[in-house]
């Protein structure tokens, strides 16, 4: 959902898909070349940093509050509106300052609403994880894991990532996704094929990333 100040934005005003693409390149160049390296999606880090060094190790983890060398961790959010993660669940903190206060000064929880993931839920959000983390899924390691059938489970996914296949962005094989160096910049849009949640109007309002 956008924000009043943001829909007030006359789209027409906004740098075209090849600009922004030339103002990418050019942020990803310029990055590069100061001895930075893209680990994952819209992030960099030195070499010697703990998150470059876990991207080149295949350690690096990604939850919803971004890149991290912890794996999964429960977090537990302070202050109005913040997220907390703990087992498997969210939950959100009352967006009300008062509401909050009240609670919290009564011994309550500020809590007002949470979510407790579904099996599918643990199975797309590691999938996820792991192509934003890694750029590689290895099917055998996702298929021990959760006791599916890759293939057939994810079809759809696959299914919608083919073009992107045709245009060597990605490296399909029987049991293994890859993200080549082209399509990493398109990281956003291939999770989005593994996300069960996004609905097809979703998918076309988030999908131009570029």
């Amino acid at each position: 959902t956008r924000f009043k100040p943001q829909r007030r934005i006359n789209a027409t005003d906004l740098p075209s898909a090849a600009e922004k693409l030339a103002i990418l390149g050019g942020s990803i160049e310029r990055l590069q070349d100061a001895g930075y390296v893209l680990i994952g999606m819209d992030h960099f880090a030195k070499p010697n940093d703990p998150l470059g060094i876990a991207q080149r190790n295949g350690t690096l983890h990604r939850n919803f509050q971004g890149y991290s060398t912890h794996a999964e961790c429960d977090m537990v959010a302070v202050g109005v509106s913040s997220i907390s993660q703990v087992g498997g669940a969210f939950s959100q903190n009352t967006k009300d300052l008062m509401a909050y206060h009240e609670a919290v000064s009564t011994g309550r929880l500020p809590i007002e609403r949470g979510y407790v993931l579904t099996p599918e839920d643990h199975l797309r959000r590691f999938v996820i994880s792991e192509m934003i983390s890694h750029f590689h899924l290895d099917f055998s390691a996702i298929e021990q894991r959760f006791g599916i059938h890759f293939a057939e489970h994810f079809a759809a996914a696959l299914t919608e990532l083919n073009p992107m296949v045709a245009d060597e962005l990605l490296r399909l094989n029987p049991q293994s996704l890859d993200v080549l160096p082209r399509g990493r910049l398109l990281i956003r849009n291939i999770c989005m094929a593994f996300d069960e949640y996004l609905s097809p109007e979703g998918a076309q309002r988030f999908s131009k990333v570029i």
